[in-house]
This record gives C-alpha cells, sequence and structure tokens, in this order.
C-alpha cells in the first residue's frame, strides 16, 4: 500500500506527503513547519517520520520552511545543483543536501524517482515521476507550457498531481500588474485550465485511477470550472478527479493492488 496526500497547493504553499509504508518522503517544503505537523497528523504521520524533503525549484512557496524543518528533524533535503545553491545563498544554516542530476532517475528507498525538466522561470525546475512496485504516479506542477518531454514522462502513471492554475479569461479580467499577467500566461508561467486538460488528454489511459488538479490561483481560477473540464476529458474513464487545496484538508489516496479507497 501507498499513501499520497497533498498538505497544501497554490501560490501561498506547496507540499505533498507519499508514504510507501516503508519510505516516507516531503516533496516541497513550501509552508510552516506547523503546518505540515498538523496536517500529518490528521493522517495519523508524523514530521519525525519523513526520510527525506525533495525540491522541484526555488521558490518560496516550495521551500519555505525546508531550513527549519531539515535541522530541527535531521532530514536530508534532495535538490539539483541549481536549485540547491539557490536554498544555500538564503539559508543561515545549510541543510544537508544529497544532490540528484536532472534527468538521471535515482533511488530512495522503495521509490525510484525521475526528475525531469520543466518550463519555469527558475535555475533548474523539475517535475517528478515515481515508481513504487507497480505504481507510476506523476508530480508536474510550476509549468508554463507541457513539452513532449513532460508528456512523454506523464504517460502510463496511475496516479497525477498536475497543474491547472488558472482560467485565461480571468487573468486578463484580474487587477494584477501587466508583468504578472505575462509570466502567469507565458511559456515559462503556469498551466492554464484548459492546457491541463489537453494535457490529460494526451496522457489519459485506461488504468489512470486518481487525478488531482493542483497549484490552483485564488484570484484567477474557479475550483469549479477547473474541475468540469478535468471531469469533461475523464468521462468514460474509471479515472476520479479532485482539486488539492490551499488551505484546506485535501483528499488522502490510498492504493493497494490498485484498488482505491
Amino acid at each position: 500500500m501507498f499513501r499520497f496526500f497533498p498538505l497544501a497547493s497554490g501560490s501561498k504553499g506547496n507540499a505533498i506527503f507519499v508514504d510507501t509504508g516503508k519510505t516516507k518522503l516531503l516533496f516541497d517544503c513550501g509552508i510552516s513547519m506547523r503546518a505540515i505537523q498538523k496536517r500529518l497528523e490528521s493522517i495519523n504521520a508524523s514530521i519525525d517520520e519523513i526520510d527525506a524533503i525533495i525540491i522541484s525549484h526555488e521558490h518560496t512557496d516550495h521551500i519555505r520552511s525546508v531550513e527549519t524543518v531539515s535541522n530541527k528533524f535531521n532530514i536530508p533535503v534532495l535538490a539539483n545543483v541549481e536549485t540547491a545553491k539557490a536554498i544555500c545563498s538564503h539559508a543561515k544554516v545549510r541543510p544537508e543536501f544529497k544532490i540528484f542530476s536532472t534527468g538521471e532517475t535515482f533511488e530512495f528507498g522503495e521509490v525510484a524517482i525521475h526528475p525531469f525538466s520543466i518550463q519555469h522561470d527558475t535555475l533548474d525546475p523539475v517535475a517528478f515521476t515515481l515508481e513504487i512496485g507497480p505504481y507510476k504516479i506523476g508530480i508536474c506542477t510550476d509549468l508554463g507550457f507541457a513539452t513532449t518531454l513532460v508528456k512523454s514522462h506523464l504517460r502510463n502513471c496511475d496516479l497525477l498531481y498536475l497543474e491547472s492554475n488558472h482560467e485565461v479569461s480571468m487573468v486578463h479580467a484580474s487587477p494584477r500588474p501587466m508583468i504578472y499577467k505575462q509570466r502567469v500566461l507565458g511559456r515559462q508561467g503556469h498551466l492554464s485550465n484548459d492546457a491541463a486538460a489537453e494535457l490529460l488528454t494526451e496522457v489519459l489511459h485506461d488504468k489512470l485511477l486518481y487525478v488531482y488538479l493542483a497549484h490552483l490561483s485564488e484570484e484567477c481560477n474557479n475550483p469549479d470550472v477547473a474541475l468540469k473540464k478535468a471531469q469533461d476529458v475523464l468521462k468514460g474513464s474509471q479515472a476520479q478527479v479532485s482539486i488539492a487545496h490551499q488551505k484546506e484538508e485535501s483528499h488522502l489516496f490510498k492504493c493497494k493492488d490498485l484498488s482505491v479507497t
């Protein structure tokens, strides 16, 4: 069995808990230590059980408490060289880093992790696929454009955690400055609901079980609209879909023998 639990998702902080039963991983660490502990306690887990923190890129909403959590609980931080350098440039106490290479699979405990390049406005941003026994999981947010590489890695996943950040018309109508709109809508920004639905269409297959829509903008998205566009794609398939929330509890995905509970 494994458990997949989004602790928080959005521009105010991101973190995902993955538990294989033997290996417990935190993907990104962008909310406070207290919030991480509180949300883990809701599924009877503890922050001091985490074996590693794996970082996708250096934006604050993905690394906010990595220094504190890593050093307090002696948890190694896994990142590529450029991301590690960016974290160290601001850290008062350097975390214990284990460096991975973008594009090269590595193993941690029972999990084979493949970090692959994405289009985003940071030094060397990555998304991930995880292989845990027969299960394949895709974690892919913070990208302005889904490249052929992205599509190829997200195929044949049993679970997808996929960015559906904004509704384009809501970005244009928002009072945000033009530089913000250009960034979000650009090829190094964030995936829109339509782009997420298009990507989902291309990677959908018969064995896909679950989709989380992640990193939704509070100001420039409507969860019901995002959900409807994904549901239209998944219509007729066995896959379920839900929102990965910023402030409230998200769905806890538990999988054993490919049956969902």
